[in-house]
């Protein structure tokens, strides 16, 4: 493990007196590979919290492959940061686990200290501000993935025009400016260069208990029960927390067994954690603990559920609908949940828009109560997408096809976009040959060129037959398929 010691100087960023010590470990493994479903990846990433735990109980798990804890007290108990980042790495790495770790003053900087070098950084108390001084503004990037910022990556792209490279040279402007020339993004910003946390948090906690529990007699022997009150349970902590004007980021979730065991864990949200986000966390939490400690994981059922607010935020309060739509997205979610705790997280999804040039790239589908931000971003132009209005039926697999002319050859588009003839019959996935009534196109488009493996070459084509369906046709590689309908 490397310590990086800054060179001694003023700097714009500013100490970071105060600041909280945090350790980040980071599993690039989990983080880079393939997508896994939510739930399955909580379970499977449960052995390697476990070790976290035995150096710091209290673990604050970001995601899958990415979890954070203070690092002053363990530190201390470890003789120092770098004994403690060395020691842990080491611990992780012994359950077949690559990851690598780092510790600054605050999330960010040690998210960053993280991803620096094979096996990460440890920034020494102070030195974080000349640290982050000559990072890019790219890396605001992220933060996305630790905290609700909305509209860093435009950000990240409009800084380096205007001359601004580095974090230190954008924490060297006023927050004044940075808030006025760039708004609410531009003031998180500049917090995140000079090292600070995005939302500050509540000074001084209430000493008064805002935790909420519910005892189970007889004790619960499934987790359906158990999430339908962790739900009842959250509305009831959330209510708690805004009558004192508090909000919370982070919710440790502590269960007792009929066996006597307690099982605890931090879990935090892309934004502040709802109802039904804490649910189902709860689900996660007790399927992974089930999943590492055998059948008998709950030996006896459950006798109690706790839910204690932790990273109290001072409530900004959010906007409510105009036509009490709040009711009718309620009764939503209560049957979603219902639905997903009786076939899985993944039985009930809802469309995300997001970016691409094929209708199938354009809509992504998340579980039902997940914040996903879309990878590939709506709102550019995307050229050769097709023109609206979109179809309605868009098939997981393209049907295969034939188009033809009237004198029954194959229709074909050259590299100019030339058409051989005009389609005059269309056969969709082995049904009867229909009079192709009027169509429009093509609209060629070449993807991912410079990639031999991936790169595809299509030209679409809107189809309408004589029985009055509509289609959204592609010739690729020679050959015809029907990607959507429109109904």
């Amino acid at each position: 493990m490397s310590t990086v010691s800054a060179s001694t100087g003023t700097s714009a960023l500013g100490t970071g007196a105060g600041q909280r010590r945090v350790l980040v470990l980071r599993c690039p493994d989990w983080l880079t590979g393939e997508e896994r479903e939510p739930e399955a990846a909580a379970r499977a990433f449960e052995p390697v919290i476990g070790v976290v735990e035995e150096f710091c109980p209290q673990v604050e798990v970001l995601r899958p492959g990415l979890v954070a804890i203070a690092a002053r007290g363990p530190a201390r108990y470890f003789d120092g940061e770098e004994a403690l980042a060395a020691r842990l790495a080491q611990a992780v790495s012994g359950r077949g686990t690559g990851c690598r770790v780092g510790v600054a003053d605050g999330l960010f900087a040690a998210d960053l200290a993280a991803r620096s070098g094979p096996a990460g950084l440890v920034i020494p108390p102070g030195e974080t501000s000349q640290f982050l001084a000559a990072v890019p503004v790219a890396a605001l990037r992220c933060a996305e993935s630790l905290f609700d910022v909305d509209g860093l990556p435009e950000l990240t792209e409009l800084l380096p025009r205007l001359g601004i490279h580095a974090l230190g040279e954008f924490a060297a402007l006023p927050a004044a400016e940075a808030g006025s020339r760039f708004g609410a993004r531009g003031l998180v910003a500049h917090r995140l260069a000079r090292g600070l946390d995005p939302r500050p948090l509540a000074p001084h906690p209430p000493r008064l208990d805002l935790s909420v529990e519910q005892e189970f007699d007889p004790p619960a022997g499934q987790s359906e029960p158990v999430v339908f009150t962790a739900k009842s349970l959250a509305d009831t902590m959330h209510a708690r927390l805004a009558a004192h004007g508090f909000a919370c980021v982070r919710v440790q979730v502590r269960v007792v067994c009929a066996d006597g065991r307690e099982l605890s864990r931090m879990w935090r949200h892309d934004g502040l954690l709802s109802a039904l986000a804490v649910a189902e966390r709860v689900r996660w939490q007790l399927d992974g603990w089930r999943a590492g400690g055998g059948q008998d994981a709950e030996a006896g059922g459950i006798i109690l559920l706790r839910l204690v607010p932790d990273q109290l935020v001072r409530a900004t309060g959010h906007q409510l609908s105009l036509w009490g739509d709040a009711v009718v997205s309620d009764r939503v979610a209560r049957a979603a949940i219902r639905v997903q705790a009786m076939l899985g997280h993944t039985a009930v999804a809802r469309p995300l828009l997001s970016g691409g040039r094929s209708p199938a790239d354009q809509v992504l589908l998340t579980p039902f109560g997940d914040a996903a931000v879309p990878q590939r971003p709506p709102g550019q132009p995307w050229p050769g997408r097709i023109p609206a209005p979109a179809p309605a039926t868009v098939y997981p697999r393209p049907h295969p096809a034939s188009v033809t002319d009237s004198d029954g050859r194959a229709v074909s588009v050259s590299g100019r976009a030339q058409v051989s003839a005009p389609p005059a019959w269309l056969a969709a996935d082995g049904g009867p040959a229909r009079a192709v009534t009027c169509w429009a196109g093509p609209w060629p488009v070449t993807e991912r060129w410079w990639d031999p493996g991936r790169a595809r070459r299509q030209a679409r084509f809107q189809l309408i037959t004589d029985d009055g369906s509509a289609w959204l046709a592609v010739l690729q590689d020679g050959r015809w398929l029907i990607e959507a309908r429109y109904d």
